[in-house]
């Protein structure tokens, strides 16, 4: 592996971490804006990092991959397919953290990097060593039981990993740089988020943007906790095997179990401590599988 290609993966790293890690705590913001009907949230947060991406698009100069990219149509046509799974996404999970289903949001993240490994492995002919498929093994088993434990809730699980596991696929796949991808899907999303807003604005209650200042503020929050994280998994996407992206998310769905916990008191169950035990001893393995052939490949 060159240089080049080592600085690139270890940003990518970085910028995984930092991704995840936000993700992680993203239940915490919902709580400060629960009164928010999901579809209008999630409106008026693809409202607010529409501004967002294009002021970070003209800080970095990037204005013309952005017209490049709105005049290739195929390019296009992807985009629309990226926008649209990660609006259903966030839709499910904002719905999903409302109701109090905190594990059935968890355990959709925990089954995304199975999947990930596994349309790294199949799509992108990703190899994975004989230790990485032992604890792909492992972390399939620990999904498996929690899962039996959910079968009610076990759609919003599907649901937000099969979009999430395509939406990054079709991210790696286009030749778009991050930023540029993210703004366009925003855009594309623009004016469906501004009816949805008008909608609710006209409904009795009205818009929650002018209940007080407070959530007005919080509101406006969601579009930097909307772009920065969702920038930062683009360049991870882009820069890292997916399969080896996909061990990294469990990072956020166990900040979200011991969220569950710990904030929001659900009950922990049997079946969800052996699914906690199995995830984190597959990803310990999997960690020291890849330390152990980067400290291989240093000293060859």
């Amino acid at each position: 592996m060159s240089l080049t290609e080592t600085d690139s993966r270890k940003s990518g790293l970085a910028a995984a971490f930092g991704a995840y890690v936000t993700w992680g705590f993203l239940p915490l913001y919902l709580i400060l804006v629960r009164s928010v009907p999901a579809f209008e949230f999630v409106a008026w947060r693809i409202v607010w990092t529409l501004p967002i991406c294009l002021l970070i698009v003209a800080f970095r100069k990037q204005g013309v991959q952005v017209i490049e990219a709105l005049r290739n149509p195929r390019v296009l046509g992807w985009l629309v397919l990226s926008a649209t799974l990660i609006a259903v996404n966030w839709v499910v999970y904002v719905w999903a953290i409302q109701q109090g289903q905190v594990y059935a949001a968890s355990l959709g993240y925990y089954i995304n990097p199975l999947l990930n490994i596994l349309l790294g492995t199949v799509f992108l002919k990703e190899k994975l060593s004989r230790l990485q498929w032992v604890a792909v093994g492992l972390a399939a088993v620990g999904v498996a039981l929690l899962a039996g434990g959910a079968l009610t809730t076990l759609w919003i699980s599907l649901t937000l990993a099969a979009t999430f596991g395509t939406y990054g696929l079709v991210r790696k796949q286009v030749p778009v740089g991050s930023l540029p991808g993210l703004t366009i899907e925003s855009l594309l999303l623009l004016l469906p988020s501004i009816g949805v807003t008008l909608y609710y604005a006209g409904l009795p209650q009205g818009s929650s943007f002018e209940v007080s200042l407070g959530l007005s503020l919080a509101i406006v929050l969601g579009g930097f906790l909307t772009a920065i994280p969702l920038l930062l998994f683009a360049v991870a996407a882009r820069r890292m095997p997916y399969s080896t992206l996909g061990f990294i998310q469990f990072l956020a769905p166990s900040i979200v179990f011991v969220l569950g916990l710990t904030v929001f008191g659900e009950d922990l169950k049997p079946a969800q401590a052996a699914c906690f035990a199995c995830i984190w001893a597959a990803a310990a393995l999997f960690i020291y599988d890849l330390l152990s052939r980067r400290r291989a490949a240093a000293s060859a």
